[in-house]
């Protein structure tokens, strides 16, 4: 047999056989970089927001229980701030939980959203006991 023949025969079976793996190996290969430690992406970015909204609301809860009259107006204001930053903070939470595509380290911010849950519960449930006290003192 000629060598020009193989050749061709050996070409024709090499295209045939990685033809329909092309696709699927170009797809591997264009796939982003996963996410790192240190890569702020948007879930991650409003996990922070909202953890920070409900460690807000529960510092201002925890004064406003400490301190029944506040130098800066009533403990009422503070319960309330508590409230509205406490379920600001769980209500993002619970966005970027359920628009995680993805479990912890993925980038999609699940943890922080979780933690963000949580706190802004915390803050909700002290600023509830700061008006709940004032209406049995009050």
């Amino acid at each position: 047999m000629a060598v020009r023949p193989m050749l061709v025969m050996a070409g024709t079976t090499l295209v045939g056989v990685l033809d329909p793996v092309a696709p699927a190996v170009a797809q591997i290969l264009a796939q982003p970089d996963p996410a790192t430690a240190y890569t702020m992406s948007a879930g991650r970015l409003w996990s922070l927001v909202a953890a920070l909204l409900g460690l807000t609301g529960a510092v201002i809860g925890g004064l406003a229980l400490a301190r029944p009259t506040a130098r800066i107006g009533t403990s009422r204001w503070g319960a309330i701030w508590a409230l509205l930053a406490g379920l600001t903070g769980a209500v993002i939470g619970v966005l970027v939980v359920a628009a995680a595509k993805g479990g912890p380290g993925t980038g999609y911010g699940i943890v922080g959203g979780y933690v963000a849950l949580v706190i802004g519960l915390i803050a909700m449930t002290l600023g509830g006991l700061t008006l709940a006290r004032q209406r049995r003192t009050g």
